[in-house]
C-alpha cells in the first residue's frame, strides 16, 4: 500500500476565508436563484453554485478554516485515483445528478429518495469540523448538510438494526480508479463501503453532507451526498454514496476488508493507537508548518466519549 506520511506533505499558508449566511434556494445542478428571508447576502466561493445554510454556533470551531484551494485539490478520493491531486483533476467530467439514495435494510419504511428529497428533509446547516486522516494531516472545513439521524428517522430502523452501511457509486466510466488496469490503490473491492453502528450514525454530530465552504460540494470532495463523521478517520467518510442499509451485523467495510491487519471498524482518532507504521501522536494540520499534538476523538472527547464506555479502543481501532 502506498500511503504518504504527513512529512511529505507541502507546507501550505492559511489565509482567512470569509463565510457568510447565504440563503439561496438551491437547485439541483443550478445557481440558486433567490434570497431566503433573514440571511446575509455574499459572493459565492469560486468553483460552484451557492448554497443555502445558515451557521450553527453549536458546532462551530475557533480554529481558521483550510484554505478553500488546499481543502478541493488535496483529497482522498480513490475512485479517481491513488493520488492526493487525482480527483481534482479528474473529477470535473463526473456527474453527480439524477441521483437516487436508496435506504432499506432493517427498516419498516424504507425508500429511495432522490436529491431534491434530501434538500428538502431538513433546513441546511454550516458546521465547522475538523478532518483527520489516518495519514496525518488534517484540515477545517465548513461543511454544509443536515443530521444523518434526520434521514434514518425517515425509515424507522427496527428494532434490530444495530449497523449503518454506506455503498458509493460503482461506475468505471465516470470512476477511473475503479477500472481494471487503472493506476490506483488495487487493494479495494468496489464499490467503496462504509459502516457505522447505529448509536454513532444517530450522534447529532454525523453529518449528511452536501455541501462546503458555502457551496454545493464539489465533485472532488465527494459529490453530490457523503457523510462526516468528525471524531473518526477523514476514510470513515463515505462519498458520492448511492446505498444506506440499515444492519444486525457489522459491516464489513472497504479498508478493513483490504488491510484488516491496519484498519479496523471502528477508526476512531485515537493517538494512543500507532498505525503499524507509523504514529497517530502527531498530525500536520494543512497550511502550517509544526505538527501538533493529535486529540483524542479528533478533539470531540466531550461529545462522543460515553459512546465507548467499557469498549477497549486499542483492541478495537
Amino acid at each position: 500500500m502506498l500511503i504518504k506520511r504527513g512529512s511529505d506533505i507541502k507546507s501550505r499558508e492559511i489565509t482567512d476565508r470569509a463565510l457568510y449566511l447565504d440563503r439561496r434556494a438551491f437547485m439541483a445542478g443550478a445557481a440558486a436563484l433567490a434570497l431566503a428571508p433573514g440571511a446575509a447576502r455574499a459572493a459565492a466561493p469560486a468553483g460552484g453554485p451557492p448554497l443555502a445554510a445558515t451557521r450553527n454556533p453549536t458546532f462551530t470551531l475557533p480554529d481558521t478554516p483550510t484554505k478553500f484551494q488546499d481543502a478541493t485539490t488535496y483529497n482522498n478520493f480513490y475512485e479517481f485515483g491513488m493520488n492526493k491531486d487525482d480527483p481534482a483533476q479528474l473529477a470535473g467530467s463526473f456527474k453527480p445528478r439524477s441521483w437516487k439514495v436508496q435506504v432499506d435494510g432493517l427498516a419498516q419504511k424504507p425508500k429511495t429518495f432522490d436529491l431534491d428529497d434530501v434538500l428538502r428533509m431538513a433546513p441546511l446547516e454550516e458546521r465547522v469540523y475538523r478532518l483527520r486522516c489516518v495519514e496525518g494531516w488534517s484540515m477545517v472545513i465548513p461543511w454544509i448538510g443536515f443530521p444523518l439521524s434526520t434521514l434514518l428517522k425517515r425509515v424507522e430502523p427496527t428494532g434490530a438494526a444495530k449497523y449503518v452501511e454506506f455503498t458509493t457509486l460503482l461506475d468505471p466510466e465516470q470512476f477511473p480508479g475503479q477500472r481494471k488496469g487503472f493506476l490506483s490503490f488495487g487493494g479495494l473491492d468496489w464499490p467503496y463501503t462504509e459502516g457505522l453502528r447505529l448509536d454513532e450514525a444517530m450522534h447529532p454530530l454525523t453529518l449528511l453532507t452536501v455541501g462546503m465552504y458555502g457551496q454545493v460540494l464539489p465533485n472532488q470532495n465527494g459529490a453530490p451526498i457523503r457523510v462526516v463523521i468528525p471524531w473518526k478517520y477523514g476514510f470513515k467518510s463515505a462519498k458520492s454514496v448511492v446505498r444506506i442499509r440499515l444492519t444486525s451485523d457489522e459491516p464489513k467495510t472497504a479498508w478493513n476488508k483490504a488491510a484488516p491487519q491496519e484498519y479496523g471498524f471502528y477508526s476512531n482518532v485515537n493517538p494512543k493507537v500507532d498505525h503499524p507504521r507509523w504514529s497517530q501522536a502527531t498530525e500536520r494540520r494543512i497550511g502550517e508548518f509544526r505538527r501538533r499534538e493529535t486529540l483524542m476523538f479528533n478533539g470531540y472527547g466531550d461529545q462522543v466519549a460515553s459512546l465507548y464506555t467499557n469498549l477497549d479502543l486499542k483492541k478495537f481501532y
